[in-house]
């Protein structure tokens, strides 16, 4: 039998559907001997013009249930509503049969005949449909259980979507629904689908008993909040969680095996995004020409997304990477063909820190509002290329705010990080610059710009370059071990369309020179998201208490410039905006001859790639800034190379490092 089924399975499809149509030929005649046996209380075999009438039943029958598509549905994943197409094309079948019968005038029919057929042409066509697929079906299940070892998983959520993953999971190679479980009384006992329903206590039980390695969450409308309440129960046991996708692809049918996915890091995180306030999202968009510089990086191609959602006139994407300038084009362009939204697209190279190649696209697009996210932003790289990272990040906003101003830009946002908060790395301290830049250009009085200046300050994103979450993910796939840098270190985290959603509206409650901080909620401790996230991989940690743990957890140290914990606020000077989660920062800014000064002396610096030097200004310049560790001197890092030998780092030096320790000592009593 396993042969003949392996045989068939292994034909190509037309031939698959002649052996089909070649059954249903034979089923016909049988349909139409069973109905005049049964009748006439005898076996009966057709005789004279009689036998015209079976000849004709295929002729009429095979053509409808091509049309209707009988042939076209695959036996062995064949489901209800294919019965009922199977009902339609009999019944069509039968009456036009019957039909023929009584207009034909051929002797010796009696009428109950015609109705027979149809009856027994319906339980022999679907009939076999129905046993074919359960014989085609109990050994493929048998079959995967012996070679490919299905694993057996729980449903959480025994809704629509629970009983469309449960039908789709019945035809996986891999994965076996054994029972639901699900918070709703009314369901608890009952059978869904042909699964038992179960309280979540029975879990231990399910997993003990039926040998349970995954659940699967199937509870797309829970808000962000239960979902992480139910993954908190969840983490205690040795499953595999996973979930579907969120209520809006659900309710479009887009469930499909392919569609579980590992639960996603917000979930764990449990904070239910606020909804968006529709004016200030549209204030500078709608209908203007809008450009983003870093258009490829995470926060700029995401801002390129939501904006182009905001229908702008234009929008420029501006970015020094080819690469991401194609790919953020071609993610855009995609877009724009699935809805009707067609704007103006301009994907344009260049560098922030070019003025001149800024200020002529400005003014050719008449660009009314900017996105300033282009920056280097990767802490240990920036501390390593100190030169390059502040010509950039500080040098760049320079070039590109400065732009604007010239070309009549009507709002300039800047998009800075938390790292600018007391800043112990160049990265950080760069940024705060940059924020001191755009505060001292509000603030001079002689400049007759109409350009409103603001920086949103935030913390990490889920899911952008330097993020932890896929790099986890990917260590634990691999068996570990994880790296975390310190056991105490905490970070601040948000989902890339939130931050980039918040931005928006805080640009458009600019006044000048505004410095906005998003409300990242409850701070988070990476080395317990680690353990969060191997024990919902269905793994156990490797420690000193369970050295027969699947993965291990490696504390490398703090990397150069790393804090323990991110501030969003220099000071407590801090009010509310019209956005709950939208916070307005009355930072202390400095003049702009004095950010000029700096600047002048800044560049010097760099041209002669004089780390010392940089960050002595930085020492001078950003209120808050504690360098930690040691810096490599740029020059002396070239002669070095230049004599072949292996380069120093000034922070030996003794006398470099008291003078750090002075400037740093001399700031903090101004502070």
């Amino acid at each position: 039998m396993k042969k003949l089924q392996s045989l068939i399975l292994r034909q190509e499809r037309p031939r698959k559907q002649l052996i089909l149509l070649s059954v249903d030929i034979v089923l016909l005649f049988l349909a139409i001997m069973a109905a005049f046996s049964m009748r006439l209380g005898t076996w009966y075999w057709p005789q004279g013009d009689i036998v015209l009438l079976f000849i004709a039943a295929p002729i009429i029958a095979i053509p409808v249930f091509i049309r209707l598509g009988l042939y076209r549905a695959i036996i062995r994943y064949i489901g209800f509503r294919a019965i009922w197409t199977i009902i339609q094309a009999v019944s069509l079948y039968a009456l036009i049969w019957g039909v023929l019968v009584l207009l034909s005038g051929i002797q010796g029919v009696p009428r109950s005949v015609i109705l027979i057929n149809w009856l027994m042409s319906i339980i022999l066509i679907g009939g076999s449909r129905m046993i074919a697929r359960w014989w085609f079906q109990s050994n493929i299940e048998i079959t995967d259980l012996i070679t490919n070892g299905r694993k057996n998983v729980v449903i959480y959520g025994a809704g629509t979507a629970g009983v469309q993953l449960a039908t789709a999971l019945s035809y996986s190679p891999e994965l076996k629904p054994v029972a639901y479980i699900d918070d709703d009384f009314t369901l608890i006992g009952q059978h869904v689908n042909g699964l038992r329903v179960h309280p979540f206590i029975h879990l231990e039980r399910l997993i003990e008993r039926k040998s349970v390695k995954e659940v699967l969450l199937a509870i797309p409308s829970a808000s962000r909040r239960r979902r992480n309440e139910i993954i908190t129960l969840l983490e205690p046991y040795a499953v595999h969680v996973r979930t579907l996708p969120g209520v809006s692809d659900i309710a479009q049918g887009k469930v499909k095996i392919e569609d579980i996915r590992e639960v996603d890091i917000d979930d764990i995180l449990g904070r239910d995004a606020v909804a968006p306030d529709v004016d200030l999202l549209d204030a500078c968009i709608r209908g203007k020409t809008v450009m983003v510089t870093g258009a490829g990086g995470s926060i700029g191609s995401e801002l390129c997304r939501q904006i182009l959602l905001l229908r702008p006139e234009k929008l420029i994407l501006f970015e020094q990477s080819e690469f991401a300038l194609f790919a953020i084009e071609r993610d855009l362009r995609k877009q724009i063909l699935k809805g009707e939204i067609k704007p103006d697209l301009i994907a344009l190279l260049g560098s922030v820190q070019n003025r001149r190649h800024l200020e002529k696209i400005m003014k050719t697009y008449g660009v009314q509002t900017v996105y300033h996210a282009a920056a280097y932003k990767h802490v240990p790289l920036v501390e390593h290329n100190m030169a390059e990272g502040v010509r950039n990040n500080v040098f760049g906003t320079r070039a590109a705010a400065e732009a604007a101003m010239s070309s009549g830009v009507e709002t300039f946002v800047l998009i800075s990080t938390d790292k600018a908060v007391r800043p112990t790395n160049v990265m950080g301290a760069s940024k705060r610059l940059a924020e001191l830049v755009l505060q001292g250009l509000s603030q001079e009085s002689d400049v007759s710009t109409k350009t409103r200046f603001c920086m949103v300050r935030f913390g990490n994103v889920l899911g952008s370059s330097g993020s932890v979450v896929p790099l986890f993910r990917e260590q634990i796939r691999n068996g570990g071990p994880v790296t975390v840098t310190h056991p105490d270190i905490i970070r601040y985290f948000m989902t890339i369309p939130e931050a980039a959603q918040l931005v928006i509206q805080a640009g458009s409650m600019g006044k000048g020179g505004d410095v906005f901080v998003l409300d990242m909620g409850e701070p988070v401790k990476i080395a317990e998201l680690a353990k969060k996230m191997i024990r919902l991989m269905g793994l156990s940690i490797k420690n000193e208490e369970n050295p027969d743990g699947d993965i291990e957890i490696k504390y490398t140290g703090l990397r150069p410039g790393e804090k323990l914990f991110e501030e969003l606020l220099i000071g407590n000077n801090v009010t509310g905006t019209k956005h709950p989660r939208i916070l307005r920062a009355e930072e202390v800014a400095l003049p702009w001859d004095k950010v000029h000064e700096y600047l002048d002396l800044l560049e010097e610096a760099i041209d002669e790639d004089d780390c010392s030097r940089i960050r002595d200004l930085f020492l001078q310049a950003v209120n808050g800034y504690v360098p930690q560790g040691d810096i490599v001197d740029c020059v002396w890092l070239k002669r070095e190379r230049a004599a072949g030998t292996k380069p120093q780092t000034v922070g030996n030096n003794h006398h470099q490092k008291e003078a750090v320790n002075v400037i740093s000592l001399e700031r903090k009593k101004e502070t």
